[in-house]
């Protein structure tokens, strides 16, 4: 009986969620440390994304533990939108060492805790796991990461779990380093709980320019952000996003943009960083 109060209370706060994210320009958002709260809500954030590892993993976090973040999760006061970091680095998901079995437990072990805590996103970056071995066939891990990721989407189905394929730069994995990239996965995939997400900062730092961002209209549920010199949040370098927000919202896309940062200073750049990506959100969807 606990846990399907839990369940219902959690269902409700995503809906509600939900309905409030119903505007004609993206929010933004923010991952970060759940513990963070109290400043992340005094700085105007509402959505909040976390690690799997440190909220739901099955293979970290005993039942004990998850309990224990249950009750955390329903006293904050920025909504638990999505986790990231899905599979471990350890988790190979392409070349001669792929557990499929272990994959597809470990994923359904995610699944049934996300839904328990009400969550039903999902980013799937995990760029060590999916990083193709030296002297492997790049077609033949595309081949592989695409039969898998249909299999974990038609496990995440049944629990409603939404995931957004994250496009990641060649310093941190050697596959899947564009929206280009990410968007073909999307749509040889083919599976209405996988979709993408649009990293920013990744794109950047592939200089990918923004026109990719048009041809994903169908596919986007997700983006992050941050400048490309050292990740830092918005306002630091002044970077101008102006080019990727005029493409999103030719799109229409009014979901989440959330800030994926390496931060220096938490108490004055985590609020300011805020300010300055909503004024540029602002200019762009002025009218």
């Amino acid at each position: 009986m606990k846990s399907l109060i839990l369940i219902l209370t959690f269902s409700v706060s995503s809906f509600l969620c939900f309905c409030q994210r119903q505007s004609t320009k993206p929010e933004i958002g923010i991952c970060q440390d759940m513990e963070r709260d109290s400043l992340l809500y005094a700085s105007g954030y509402r959505y909040l994304v976390e690690s799997i590892a440190k909220c739901v993993s099955p293979t970290k976090i005993s039942d004990e533990a998850f309990e224990k973040n249950l009750r955390s999760f329903k006293k904050l006061r920025v909504g638990l939108y999505a986790v990231n970091i899905f599979m471990p680095g350890e988790m190979k998901l392409v070349g001669p060492q792929v557990n499929e079995q272990l994959i597809l437990e470990y994923s359904r072990s995610v699944f049934v805790r996300c839904q328990q805590a009400g969550i039903n996103m999902i980013v799937w970056g995990s760029g060590g796991a999916r990083r193709v071995p030296g002297g492997f066939d790049h077609k033949k891990a595309t081949d592989q990461f695409i039969s898998i990721a249909r299999k974990v989407a038609e496990i995440a189905k049944e629990y409603n779990i939404r995931l957004a394929l994250e496009n990641l730069n060649h310093t941190e994995t050697n596959f899947i380093n564009t929206v280009k990239d990410a968007l073909e996965i999307v749509r040889a995939v083919d599976h209405p709980n996988f979709w993408l997400c649009a990293d920013i900062y990744h794109m950047l730092m592939e200089g990918e320019g923004p026109a990719i961002i048009e041809k994903t209209k169908k596919y986007l549920i997700h983006c992050d952000i941050a400048e490309k010199g050292n990740r830092a949040p918005p306002g630091v370098a002044g970077d101008d996003f102006t080019g990727y927000l005029k493409a999103l919202r030719k799109i229409r896309y009014s979901g989440i943009i959330v800030l994926e940062c390496r931060w220096q200073d938490l108490d004055t750049q985590i609020p300011s960083a805020r300010v300055n990506l909503q004024r540029q959100i602002d200019a762009v969807y002025s009218d």
